[in-house]
């Protein structure tokens, strides 16, 4: 094809429009995303629906760069290169296995989707609970208390427990029942609600946004794997919770003409699986099932979370133990990421509110944003706008290479515009 100097040019300023749309096309348009990157799967439900004269939150902003290191941000499995693969009968669209001690994240699948925790929240409850209320204090139970919906370890109005009891039976039975009842001595539902996002905000979980005490679904109400691990881990830091959660069986008070019964503790793997540690189970129909769980082997402490689950083919308490088993069995490996403890910003003039802002793996984080995302590796607009240029300015070189060259060698009567050619440029 021969070209003329102004269709020639034409067709380089065609070809530098191209390449810069693709830059931009490349970041707002990046490609498959990871599944409930932003909020989970829709609800099933009324569940959500906020109460009249109310709004539903918005999702959780999504930090400009993954909380835990960069392989906390891939879809799909992660995994050391050097280990062998996951079980492959673990199949929880999200899960996450890391070393309680170190904070290691051994391995994860899609570690920050955002999914519903059901009752796994209340490990995040009763992280307040402990920072807030005294164990000893007896509370009197009320019929609001006794009716709430779920799980009820069994309150009755006018029952007399003391804080400790409605902890174990939190931890131990999931009882949305006790939830109620210490939610009420935080303050309020709301205040209790409040004290927990602001809790899991303090430790770095800014995939989550809780909606009630106990776990029930509400409005707005998300975490996930990686944040479920942040909070187990800090929990267990507090004997309290470690051994409410290994407490395989309590006495719990009677009410009125009722006598009193035993309390037993749900967790399948509590005395079937080697030095197990305890842990948390939940369920609501837009939750699934979901699961939490550490145990210790050979001094190397684990722990497990499964969100959005099934029963079959296999239980998730197995599914954890599967992966618990799996990451014992590996040698020392390159972690996948951290499970990030931030520590509290200093105050400043600028920032009076060091709660508002918080350390996520050594990049301060107030108010997060959702950024374009950028996957697939594709290159950034900066860097498409480089390689434009630089494209441009290597045919710019061989056509007025050849058009020297061309010039040279035509006699004078020839115009050299009428008989260029542009060789194509080869890889």
């Amino acid at each position: 094809m021969v070209l003329t100097s102004r269709r020639l040019f034409a067709t380089l300023f065609a070809v530098l429009c191209l390449i810069g749309s693709a830059g931009f096309t490349a970041v707002a348009q990046p490609g498959t995303p990871c599944p409930n990157k932003t909020t989970p799967p829709p609800p099933v439900d009324t569940s959500e629906k906020p109460k009249p004269g109310e709004q539903s939150p918005g999702p959780v902003p999504v930090p400009d760069k993954p909380v835990g290191g960069a392989r906390m941000g891939e879809c799909g499995v992660i995994a050391p290169q050097s280990a062998t693969a996951p079980p492959a009968d673990v199949t929880s669209a999200s899960w996450l296995l890391a070393d309680l001690d170190s904070g290691n994240v051994i391995g994860a699948k899609d570690p920050h989707a955002r999914h519903r925790p059901a009752s796994l929240i209340k490990v995040l409850l009763a992280i307040v609970v402990m920072k807030d209320l005294k164990m000893d204090t007896v509370v009197t139970g009320t019929s609001e208390d006794a009716n709430q919906d779920g799980t009820r370890v069994g309150m009755g109005a006018g029952g007399q427990y003391t804080v400790q009891q409605l902890f174990q039976a939190l931890l131990m039975h999931s009882g949305n029942d006790a939830a109620h009842a210490l939610a009420v001595q935080l303050g309020s539902v709301d205040k209790a609600v409040q004290k927990m996002n602001d809790t899991a905000h303090a430790l770095g979980a800014m995939d989550t946004h809780t909606a009630t005490p106990s776990g029930l679904d509400g409005p707005g109400m998300m975490t996930s794997a990686y944040d479920m691990a942040l909070f187990y881990r800090e929990a267990m830091k507090h004997p309290e919770f470690a051994t409410a959660i290994t407490t395989k069986q309590i006495d719990w008070p009677g009410y009125g003409n009722k006598p009193g019964f035993k309390v037993n503790n749900d967790n399948r793997l509590l005395g079937k699986y080697d030095g197990f540690l305890g842990g948390k189970t939940g369920f609501t129909d837009d939750a699934r099932h979901t699961y939490l769980g550490g145990a210790e082997q050979n001094g190397r402490r684990l722990v497990v979370v499964l969100m959005r689950g099934e029963q079959a083919p296999v239980k998730m308490a197995d599914q954890g133990g599967k992966l618990l088993t799996w990451g014992f069995g590996l040698p020392k490996v390159q972690p996948v990421g951290t499970l990030n403890t931030p520590k509290p910003a200093a105050a400043t003039d600028d920032n009076p509110d060091p709660a508002a802002s918080v350390s996520t793996g050594g990049t301060s984080t107030a108010a997060p944003v959702k950024p374009i995302s950028n996957q697939g590796g594709i290159l950034p607009t900066a860097a498409m706008s480089i390689a434009a240029v630089t494209i441009l300015g290597f045919l710019i070189w061989r056509i007025r290479l050849r058009y020297a060259r061309r010039t040279a060698s035509v006699p004078p009567e020839t115009d050299p515009e009428k008989t260029m050619r542009i060789d194509p440029i080869r890889d």
